[in-house]
C-alpha cells in the first residue's frame, strides 16, 4: 500500500475557488489572504512573479481569511471581491483592493465596483444581503482547520509553506514541486 503524502490543507481545491493559471497545472498554490493585511499586500506582486516565472506549471488559488479583530474592513472587502467575482471580475477587484488597501470603506468599495463596470444594482443587493458571507466564513473555517494563525497563509500542493522569513520559500517549494 502506497503511503499517503503529508497534507496540511484541510479543504481541498474545489471548482468554485478563484484561480489563475491552468486548471491542470502540476503545482497548486493556495493562499489564504486578507485584503487589509499589509503582508498580503506585499505578497501580491510576488504571486504575480511566481505565475510569470512558472507559466503553465502553477495554478494559484485565493481564499479569504479576513482577520476581523485586526482589520475592520477586511470582511466587507472580501464580500465586495466575491460580488465582483460573480460578475467575472474577481481578479481586477482583488488587485484594486490591494492597491488601495488604506481605503476600504463601503463608499470606497462601491467606487471600485463602479470602476470595474459591475452591475451596481446587483452589487448593492448582494452586499446588502451578505450573499457571500457564508462562503467567506467557510474559507475562514478551512483556514483554521488547516492551522493558519496569520496571513498570508500559503500551501503548495497541500503542504503549508512558512513565508515568515520571505517569499523565496514559496518559490523554492513551487520549484521543487514542478520537477
Amino acid at each position: 500500500m502506497k503511503p499517503q503524502p503529508h497534507v496540511d490543507l484541510m479543504v481541498p481545491v474545489v471548482a468554485t475557488d478563484h484561480f489563475l493559471g491552468p486548471v491542470h497545472a502540476p503545482v497548486t498554490v493556495v493562499e489564504y489572504g486578507d485584503f487589509e493585511c499589509p503582508n498580503c499586500k506585499q505578497a501580491a506582486p510576488a504571486v504575480k512573479l511566481l505565475l510569470e516565472r512558472f507559466p503553465q506549471r502553477v495554478r494559484f488559488i485565493y481564499r479569504h481569511f479576513p482577520l476581523e479583530t485586526l482589520h475592520p474592513h477586511a470582511l466587507r472587502a472580501a464580500e465586495a471581491a466575491e460580488c465582483a467575482g460573480e460578475q467575472q471580475r474577481f481578479w481586477p477587484m482583488h488587485d484594486l483592493l490591494f492597491a488601495n488597501q488604506d481605503h476600504l470603506t463601503g463608499p470606497d468599495l462601491r467606487r471600485y465596483a463602479l470602476r470595474l463596470d459591475l452591475d451596481m444594482a446587483r452589487y448593492d443587493a448582494e452586499l446588502r444581503d451578505e450573499v457571500y458571507r457564508q462562503r467567506i466564513r467557510e474559507h475562514i473555517e478551512g483556514g483554521y482547520r488547516s492551522h493558519l494563525k496569520a496571513t498570508p497563509g500559503f500551501f503548495v500542493d497541500g503542504v503549508i509553506v512558512d513565508v515568515s522569513f520571505g517569499l523565496h520559500a514559496l518559490f523554492d517549494a513551487v520549484e521543487a514541486g514542478s520537477k
